[in-house]
């Protein structure tokens, strides 16, 4: 597709995306007399308490004051994970002759056309967030900037909405920059690094986080020089120190530099570009780049809620205050998603949505704390976990055993030359309980679907080790760590021990 043409698709796809996720003829409906539930937010949050509360009966007010799918859709998963996709097919053209078919050509990168990709994709899964669609399921959708003005209604759009309870899921944003002379020069965050409607020729990455390193490593694959600047003695600090290796191994061999103990400490104008100040071990280095993405985290949005008259509680950085149950200071309003959560996930926000909508309205009594959240971050290889960390097991004096799978003894990892990395699985000592697990590998986003099913339903190591998987597959390494398990000579006593499998058919 010549750019023109990529252009023209990508303007096209973006209108089409806007009239689902912000129609601009949208009228607010009249409200009604009371709500059962209002919903600030339409996030992943938003959405899934609406769409649970309506199906169970329910008279639902859902309040967005920009587009509906949130941060998830708009600026999050979906656009992120289209360009990862695309980086991952141009990394593997480079391969192609290790398969025996190489590429003729050297390949070159259409960046207007992996942008309109992106934005037809975007509009594509739009589809299941447009407005019209919440009106066919009974909710009442209302776009505006929503505001508590006491303890059971809400001001939005000139309309006054009352409610039995309601459920702040506004969600985070991106943490601006508190370096100086940033802001002077100009940076992305994951807000707006996909506006970019050309490859800058260098970037650096301010943040070694999950985000910031999916980013990262994309982009390089795409063509730029990248450099992840992180102010921290540990890459990917939250994940297993041989995981971030691994990833840290290949994301340098494709290019990107890491710079650890690295503290950005100013900014400003270059003849070239733009010049980060740096310190590293008291050194001071300066840093040229073309273009700079800030991936330091997020913070809650609380701005503009009139929280002080709903008498909900909630703290700067933390967000939300909540109890177990997901309910704030005020005992009819909940709140669910990022902003509240610590961890902020598309699959977190729906699933204690989900579960303060029960909690609100049904009488539940479901904790957030026992929710069994897997995530992963999206790198080649990948890096998926749930439950417990080994550091926590040693921080809380938790007994355990670890089993462990090397990607390299699973055939069909071999067979796609995917055999670097793990499945590492915790299990209680004596016992087969699976605590947690963390699985580094191309499909782990996949694998570790697996492991949360075994947790969230009780399956144990014995249970799983007589479960037939698919042959040949990378997550039949699930079963070769329970088949290490039932072949551990301590298995039977559930005596203490580690044991590292060396599975053998």
């Amino acid at each position: 597709m010549n750019p023109k043409s990529a252009a023209k698709r990508a303007q096209r796809e973006e209108r089409n995306y806007l009239d689902r996720v912000r129609p601009h003829d949208w009228k607010n409906p009249e409200p009604q007399v009371i709500y059962d539930l209002a919903i600030l937010g339409a996030g992943p949050a938003g959405i899934e308490a609406a769409e649970t509360a309506a199906r169970a009966g329910f008279k639902v007010a859902l309040i967005e004051r920009n587009r509906l799918g949130g941060n998830s859709l708009n600026a999050g998963s979906i656009p992120s994970k289209a360009v990862i996709r695309t980086a991952n097919v141009y990394a593997q053209m480079h391969d192609a002759d290790e398969f025996g078919a190489p590429m003729p050509t050297e390949p070159a990168v259409d960046f207007t056309n992996v942008m309109a990709r992106m934005r037809a994709i975007r509009s594509r899964i739009g589809e299941y967030h447009t407005a019209p669609r919440f009106a066919r399921i009974g909710v009442d959708l209302f776009f505006g900037e929503a505001c508590f003005t006491d303890r059971n209604a809400i001001a939005v759009a000139g309309a006054h909405i009352s409610f039995r309870k309601a459920l702040i899921a506004t969600g985070a944003r991106p943490r601006p920059s508190n370096i100086p002379g940033l802001d002077m020069v100009g940076y992305r965050t994951s807000d707006s690094i996909f506006d970019m409607t050309a490859l800058p020729k260098r970037i650096a990455v301010i943040g070694g986080g999950p985000l910031g390193c999916e980013i990262a490593q994309a982009l390089r694959r795409l063509g730029p020089q990248v450099t992840i600047l992180q102010n921290d003695a540990k890459f990917l600090p939250r994940e297993e120190r041989d995981a971030a290796e691994i990833l840290s191994r290949s994301m340098a061999r494709c290019g990107v530099e890491i710079r650890l103990n690295t503290t950005v400490t100013g900014a400003r104008k270059g003849d070239n570009g733009v010049i980060l100040k740096t310190y590293n071990n008291d050194i001071e280095v300066d840093l040229e780049t073309d273009q700079v993405l800030l991936s330091i985290g997020r913070v809650p949005n609380l701005d503009g809620l009139g929280l002080d008259k709903a008498h909900v509680a909630y703290d700067a950085k933390r967000g939300i205050i909540v109890d177990d149950f997901l309910c704030t200071a005020n005992p009819d309003i909940y709140a669910a998603g990022d902003v509240c959560m610590a961890l902020k996930f598309t699959n977190a926000a729906q699933a204690s949505a989900q579960m303060a909508v029960e909690n609100a309205l049904c009488g539940g009594k479901g904790r957030h704390d026992a929710l069994m959240i897997p995530w992963c971050t999206y790198c080649d290889p990948e890096i998926a976990h749930i439950g417990l960390h080994i550091w926590e097991a040693r921080r809380d004096a938790v007994p355990i055993r670890t089993f462990t799978v090397m990607m390299h003894d699973i055939d069909r990892a071999v067979t796609d030359s995917q055999d670097g990395g793990f499945i590492k699985i915790h299990v209680a000592q004596h016992s087969d309980k699976i605590l947690g697990a963390t699985i580094t590998a191309s499909h782990a986003s996949e694998m570790i679907n697996e492991v949360s099913v075994l947790m969230n339903a009780g399956i144990g190591m014995m249970a799983l080790a007589r479960m037939p998987h698919a042959y040949p597959t990378q997550s039949q390494g699930i079963l070769l760590a329970a088949r290490a398990f039932m072949s551990d000579k301590s298995a039977g006593a559930c005596s203490p021990g580690r044991s590292k499998a060396s599975p053998r058919r």
